[in-house]
């Protein structure tokens, strides 16, 4: 075994690694290896309790060792050639097994037969393949990717050249020749046909051919699906679709403001760079040869989790995903996204996310197959709270990302809600207003809220000043806006306030 037995042993049962007590199951030992095969290759020990770790030993080992590889050439096909071996290890006698990703996959279960019989890994379970996923395990064996394939009953009229022009107009002019090379079209017994990558990026009617290829968004309250507060259906082409998803997730987050200098700077209560990049490649690695489901985005107080029909790739594991190894499930959406610079590097997505993760101090992100999907998981810092009732009376998303006390320096809390400041700022630009006179303005009749949301923010950031400062309780106190913050909106009004 290339691992040691001691470090198996520490290690939960999961995607590449199970233990059996003995051989009383052998078509369940079938299965993993099968499954392992079909995978990402993996381990098996036999003569360990799974779940005490207590070390069995394999009574009579020279026998169990020939009846394994017996049931290995007598139930699985193509022949699968693993590595078997008896193991001594704390005067015991272990019996390993170890599969690698097969070249000839998918291999399936002699009596179940090709269509009923293949097997995957999903975790530390096995998961019977239907026919879009052996399909998948072929083509990946072959070096095919879905999105390569052409349409021979589509003509080159189905894709939206304009869609894709005005995608391509900031990177440089597209001409119809561009469609071949991007692999757009391919030739087909002598005609220009889309491929499916073109038309899951560029088909004027993709959702006839692919109903799945699109995008549904929720947020929900609290931290589960219980109760939806907001969802939206993305159908737009794949590259406007990711920025109509940040869109959504902005809709719903909470953005504030540092006003520690002049220009001031958003600073949003989720990692957007982070998203972004797990919409993209949710968007890029999907299986849509898969029915079912959609792409899904699910925002909820504590965490955003964005899942893509398919599982990891044949061969590819969580971990080496960190380490920067990269499988292409779309080759044609991958070169496109590419050219759009969507995707910066290959490979690198995975390891930088996790590593912004860390810097934003962000709980790390997680990545689990569930069922025949992939789920990427970000935490949040903290619950965010849903969009509460703002002063002009309607419903807006983001009424605070903190509150300072007015002792504070602006510098030990400078991030606060930026709409609330600006309008405040805003009220008092045609001269000085007392507090009251700011609420009546604003349509504030909650004191708090003005004090807490409002005020107290502007005069940390030293936005506004108060017009007599030694008499801080007067009845006739008033407020006026400092040269920072006339400095302030004159800049905003020369940029566009948003």
């Amino acid at each position: 075994m290339t691992h040691s037995i001691a470090e198996l042993l520490s290690r939960p049962e999961g995607k590449t690694l199970e233990f059996k007590r003995d051989l009383s199951s052998p078509r369940n030992i079938l299965k993993t290896l099968v499954a392992f095969a079909n995978t990402a290759g993996g381990r098996l020990l036999i003569g360990v309790e799974d779940g005490s770790r207590e070390l069995l030993s394999i009574e009579n080992p020279l026998d169990e060792e020939e009846r394994v590889c017996s049931l290995i050439a007598d139930n699985i096909e193509p022949r699968l050639v693993p590595n078997v071996e008896l193991i001594a290890f704390d005067n015991k006698t272990l019996l390993g097994v170890e599969v690698y990703p097969s070249g000839s996959r998918p291999h399936w279960l002699k009596k179940e037969g090709p269509d009923n019989g293949v097997y995957v890994r999903l975790g530390s379970s096995n998961r019977k393949a239907d026919s879009d996923l052996i399909q998948e395990l072929r083509r990946s064996a072959m070096g095919i990717t879905f999105d390569e394939q052409s349409l021979p009953d589509r003509t080159v009229e189905d894709l939206d050249f304009e869609a894709a022009v005005v995608c391509f107009e900031r990177k440089r002019k597209l001409v119809e020749k561009d469609l071949e090379s991007l692999r757009l079209v391919t030739r087909h017994q002598g005609h220009l046909v889309p491929t499916v990558g073109g038309m899951l990026l560029f088909g004027k009617d993709r959702e006839i051919i692919f109903p799945d290829a699109w995008i549904q968004c929720g947020r929900f309250i609290g931290k589960d699906k219980a109760d939806i507060f907001d969802h939206t259906e993305i159908h737009e082409h794949l590259p406007v679709a990711v920025e109509r998803v940040m869109e959504f997730l902005k809709k719903h987050a909470m953005r504030g403001a540092d006003f520690s200098e002049l220009r001031r700077r958003d600073v949003w209560s989720i990692p957007l760079t982070i998203l972004r990049e797990a919409v993209i490649n949710a968007v890029v690695h999907a299986d849509y040869s898969q029915k079912g489901a959609p792409i899904r985005v699910s925002f909820f107080d504590n965490r955003i989790e964005i899942e893509n029909p398919g599982i990891l790739l044949p061969g590819l594991t969580v971990e080496d995903m960190l380490q920067g190894v990269s499988k292409l499930r779309n080759r044609v959406i991958a070169r496109v996204f590419r050219e759009l610079d969507l995707i910066e590097q290959w490979g690198s997505g995975v390891s930088r996310m996790f590593k912004e993760a860390k810097a934003l101090g962000l709980p790390e992100p997680e990545i689990i197959e569930v069922g025949m999907r992939v789920r990427f998981i970000v935490h949040l810092a903290e619950s965010i709270v849903l969009p509460t009732e703002s002063y002009s009376g309607k419903i807006e998303a983001g009424a605070r990302l903190s509150t300072q006390s007015p002792t504070q320096s602006p510098t030990q809390s400078s991030t606060q809600s930026y709409d609330q400041v600006q309008r405040l700022l805003l009220a008092l630009k045609d001269g000085e207003k007392s507090p009251s006179d700011l609420r009546s303005t604003l349509n504030i009749k909650h004191r708090p809220t003005f004090r807490d949301n409002y005020l107290h923010p502007a005069l940390n950031a030293e936005l506004i000043e108060m017009t007599i400062p030694e008499k801080p309780t007067s009845n006739k106190q008033k407020y006026r806006l400092t040269a920072k913050g006339k400095a302030f909106l004159d800049k905003e009004a020369h940029e566009g306030i948003e």
